[in-house]
């Protein structure tokens, strides 16, 4: 059986959730540049060996307090919306001047609700994503707190890092807590208590253990329990989940050295989860026929180019579902980068001419990574 450190220095992409309580102090309300300085320095060393970090950091509404001078416990709505656009800022330039040292760029994405569950805007914010980590920026990610409402927000980030997760197709996500793992009872009461180091399925009787004894267990607005709902979304879409004490200066590189943590494997391949989500539960609101050359090619791995294209059906948007028909019968399903009327006016041409007919190009019309094929084991 192997150990988290196997997850974690293999896996491409790594989604990484710190709380408030690790990034700010709790006596100064300031940030906690030691502990950030030492997770830069951390992650600097995996980004070193080739492996892309993606940060979705807590902290905006704790710092904005200090600035703003708001010293009751429970604030309004309208309250922590103004603390998350003070506080903002001075997170982003924590986590910049962590990074500094290490000549390592950082860049801030905000994201709501909407932005990793309605397709066009995830698609947007998906290709920002993968654009920032191709540039070898390490994205920091937090809730849009300043303008989001109580009924559109995730309420903690550990369910924001697993959609984020998912969305870019990570490999791993790493939660850092205030306890080292999922226990079967709360170690903090029970000397017999028993940390649980890898778990293949998340069963009603895991589900109890976080939802009673740990749910204490967790920094910040989360708990166990909802970091167990985030490795339930991140399962699905082919992400393992780490769950590991956050309060060592260099956690990352002490799960590789095998410190406590807990595991929660994937369940298929990223690829194959993402993939077989556009094959099979989403519905198809139109359809892209395409000529033997461009079919040829898709079965070759090759994306959807426009000048493939013989014909458009349908009133879809950017973001939606079709279907790819061939001359043969159906291709497959992907996700369109174009709404309908615009894929009707480039079917036929080539890549250098969507511009001058849209004024705007978004590459092709379905990407190979948004396309699952017909026959292949994603779409079974």
């Amino acid at each position: 059986m192997t150990g988290p450190s196997s997850e974690l220095t293999t896996a491409r992409r790594v989604v990484i959730k710190i709380g408030s309580a690790l990034v700010v102090e709790a006596d100064t309300g300031l940030p906690a540049r030691a502990w950030l300085a030492a997770f830069a320095a951390d992650a600097a060393r995996l980004r070193a060996r080739g492996q892309q970090l993606l940060v979705v950091s807590s902290g905006a509404v704790a710092l904005g307090r200090r600035r703003l001078g708001l010293k009751r416990k429970a604030l309004t709505l309208p309250e922590k919306q103004a603390a998350a656009a003070a506080g903002q800022s001075l997170l982003m330039r924590a986590w910049e001047e962590a990074f500094e040292p290490h000549g390592q760029a950082v860049a801030q994405v905000l994201l709501t609700r909407d932005d990793t569950e309605v397709r066009r805007r995830w698609l947007n914010a998906r290709a920002t994503v993968d654009t920032l980590l191709d540039l070898n920026v390490v994205p920091v990610v937090n809730e849009n707190d300043t303008v989001v409402t109580e009924e559109i927000r995730y309420g903690d980030n550990d369910r924001l890092a697993a959609r984020v997760a998912q969305m870019i197709g990570a490999d791993v996500l790493v939660l850092l807590s205030d306890i080292d793992g999922l226990y079967t009872a709360d170690p903090r009461s029970n000397p017999a208590a028993t940390r649980l180091e890898r778990i293949s399925e998340i069963t009603p009787e895991i589900e109890a253990m976080a939802g009673g004894a740990n749910a204490g267990a967790g920094v910040g607005t989360g708990g166990m329990a909802t970091k167990l709902a985030a490795a339930r979304i991140a399962r699905a879409a082919g992400c393992a989940t780490i769950i590991t004490l956050g309060g060592r200066p260099n956690p990352l590189q002490a799960v590789e050295d095998g410190a406590p943590a807990t595991v929660i494997e994937a369940g298929v391949s990223a690829t194959a989860a993402y993939k077989s989500w556009i094959a099979g539960s989403l519905a198809p609101a139109g359809t892209l026929t395409v000529d033997a050359g461009a079919a040829t090619a898709l079965r070759g791995g090759k994306s959807l180019l426009a000048a493939g294209v013989t014909a458009v059906e349908g009133r879809f948007g950017k973001g939606d579902a079709v279907l790819v028909r061939g001359p043969d019968g159906e291709l497959g399903r992907g996700l369109a980068r174009y709404d309908a009327a615009d894929a009707q006016k480039i079917a036929g041409l080539r890549s250098d001419a969507i511009e001058a007919v849209l004024g705007f190009t978004a590459g092709p019309l379905i990407h190979a990574d948004d396309l699952a094929l017909v026959g292949s084991p994603e779409s079974r």
